[in-house]
């Protein structure tokens, strides 16, 4: 049973910097995606950035493309989420999520495990 722990969130000012971190365990298969997605209050849940454990190919919302970096350490078994030029709108609980499939990975459906979330808040 693989299971997610996110990291890393916190309260920071408009314009500054966060990394969120989500350790895997249980992993059986040096394959699949790794996901973050974000849930803003009143709004669904949404797809931020995925990366593909073995070739490290990467691909990320609109909305966060050129301020977010999504990165692994296949060694660890973790992901990070660098979010830099944070906006007030970025405000959300952010989850991590796995899957051992080769998915396109930008669908919460093709998930397979998720994390607790970890609380971002953005302030203006």
């Amino acid at each position: 049973q693989v299971q997610l722990v996110e990291s890393g969130g916190g309260l920071v000012q408009a314009g500054g910097s966060l990394t969120l971190s989500c350790a895997a365990s249980g992993r059986t298969s040096s394959s699949g995606r790794m996901g973050w997605f974000r849930q803003a209050p009143g709004k669904e849940r949404e797809f931020v950035s995925r990366i593909s454990w073995s070739s490290g190919r990467t691909y990320y919302a609109d909305s966060v493309k050129g301020r977010f970096t999504i990165s692994r350490d296949n060694a660890k078994n973790t992901v990070f989420l660098q979010m830099n030029s944070l906006k007030p709108e970025d405000t959300a609980v952010y989850y991590c999520a796995g899957t051992e499939r080769e998915v396109t990975g930008r669908h919460q459906s093709e998930y397979d495990y998720w994390g607790q979330g970890t609380q971002v808040t953005v302030s203006s």
